[in-house]
């Protein structure tokens, strides 16, 4: 926190009024609408492309990331939120904070969840930070800890983030920027995360070859790069390389945010590859708005800058029309 904005926060009192919500209950018994389910076992299987047996079958078990999922309202909503979490935000939008974007979540997961488990759940504001500048904008992240239980055997705990925040002004600059310029005045792509699980794969790509993971155990292919197999839990493994035949599975055409590295609008394709693993990547080649399920694709790479190249898949000619299913943002 800069000098100048703990002389804020101290100026106007707020900071102090923000903390003194910390320890107070967000949402007090909640009921999860449905019981743990196969159905919606299935859906988030399907989306994620998790085929892991534990997840099939009479003695299934939910998805260890789901657990949110069995907390959420829906579009009708909840309505165990509690008083002092209403006002919490209404103090920060009475701020001049009234943008809200979700920053990150953690989770502890304690027991599995079985269908027909009945969820309930408490959430309390664990924390609200000092005022923060962010390239978003200035406000304040406010961090609320919900126990998830099933039968009342707590399960796992959920911690979620966000930002409430003023908007940063646009200068006229900036606005300019986002418009396609020369590429020696283009910024430059945001550099990839690149650690210890996913080395390998980036090493690939410098060398114009994607790498599939592969298990040393039971064979199953996985992408993205994970430091286990999801089948079967084995930590050893090796790699093929993909051949570069694919297909668009779903897509999507970015509009917003517009960013001073890229041009939008433009087509970011869920690409199933003809191994039977699905990666994220632009699909170039055609205009954004002639991308289609269904659409065969190839693998290339693309020089962004000096230092960065992307695996990203062209459009196959003469691909075959496909039917509905994709979005836009």
């Amino acid at each position: 926190m800069s000098g100048k904005e703990r002389a804020h926060d101290a100026r106007d009192g707020l900071y102090d009024r923000l903390k003194a919500y910390e320890g107070k209950p967000a949402a007090i018994a909640g009921r999860g609408k449905d019981p743990v389910n196969l159905p919606m076992i299935r859906h988030w299987c399907e989306a994620m492309g998790d085929a892991h047996p534990a997840y099939r079958g009479p003695d299934a078990v939910a998805p260890p990331t789901m657990l949110q999922a069995w907390t959420m309202g829906g579009l009708s909503g909840h309505q165990d939120r509690s008083e002092a979490y209403g006002e919490l935000l209404g103090l920060l939008d009475g701020a001049g904070y009234t943008s809200v974007v979700a920053t990150d979540c953690e989770q502890e997961y304690l027991r599995p969840l079985r269908p027909g488990d009945e969820i309930t759940f408490d959430a309390v504001v664990e924390s609200v930070s000092p005022r923060k500048t962010t390239k978003l904008g200035t406000g304040h992240f406010v961090t609320t800890r919900m126990d998830v239980r099933a039968g009342g055997e707590l399960a796992g705990t959920h911690r979620f983030r966000i930002l409430k925040y003023a908007p940063a002004a646009r200068p006229a600059e900036a606005v300019e920027a986002v418009e396609p310029v020369e590429s020696a005045e283009r910024p430059r792509r945001p550099r990839p995360v690149v650690n210890r699980d996913n080395a390998g794969f980036w090493e690939g790509v410098a060398a114009h070859r994607l790498l599939i993971q592969r298990c040393a155990a039971c064979g199953t292919l996985r992408f993205p790069w994970l430091p286990g197999c999801n089948d079967c839990g084995a930590g050893e493994w090796d790699t093929v390389e993909a051949g570069g035949e694919g297909t668009v599975h779903s897509y999507v055409v970015m509009h917003h945010p517009p960013f001073p590295a890229f041009d939008p609008p433009y087509a970011v394709g869920l690409i199933e590859l003809a191994e039977g693993v699905r990666m994220i990547s632009n699909v170039v080649g055609v205009p954004y708005d002639k991308v289609r399920i269904g659409m065969p694709v190839r693998l290339e790479f693309q020089r962004v800058d000096e230092e960065l190249e992307l695996p990203v898949f062209r459009a196959v000619e003469d691909g075959p029309a496909a039917g509905p299913g994709e979005g836009e943002r």
